[in-house]
């Protein structure tokens, strides 16, 4: 993926380790992204959902000073919002809900991250508001590669 597809774009990025938090921030906003966050936990995460306007992707740290970050990644789906997962769990660990969902496995380096155009996926490929978020992803250049339904 061009750096340029992200310009613009509003990253939602949740991370509660501080280093990385600020890595991941400053990597987004290189790439040309409005970046919402980033965000530490939960409760935060949904807070932002609450009140800012939706995001077009999300990068979230699965477990947020020992809180998962399910609720927030449940959201999202609901809303058609592609996400991946930044974590050190393997795929096995999580949920069977998001065995569609793309990990980028910690530790990464953001830069090279965002290249990959497959970077981004979606966690319910099944649920007709997933199909739609990927159509419109997709059609946006953002995250522009998806598993079919």
């Amino acid at each position: 993926m061009s750096a340029g597809s992200l310009s613009r774009r509003r990253v939602l990025a949740v991370e509660d380790e501080y280093f990385i938090a600020e890595e991941l921030e400053e990597a987004l906003r290189n790439a040309g992204a409005t970046v919402l966050g980033p965000v530490a936990s939960v409760d935060g995460a949904l807070a932002l959902l609450r009140t800012e306007a939706a995001p077009e992707a999300a990068i979230l740290d699965v477990n947020l000073c020992g809180e998962m970050v399910y609720p927030v990644a449940d959201l999202l789906t609901a809303r058609g919002v592609p996400f991946v997962f930044a974590t050190g769990y393997d795929q096995a660990a999580l949920p069977e809900r998001y065995a569609a969902v793309r990990r980028l496995e910690k530790p990464f380096e953001p830069p090279r991250s965002f290249g990959n155009s497959g970077a981004c996926s979606r966690a319910h490929p099944r649920r007709r508001r997933a199909a739609q978020g990927r159509a419109r992803a997709a059609a946006t250049g953002l995250f522009p590669s998806f598993p079919s339904s």
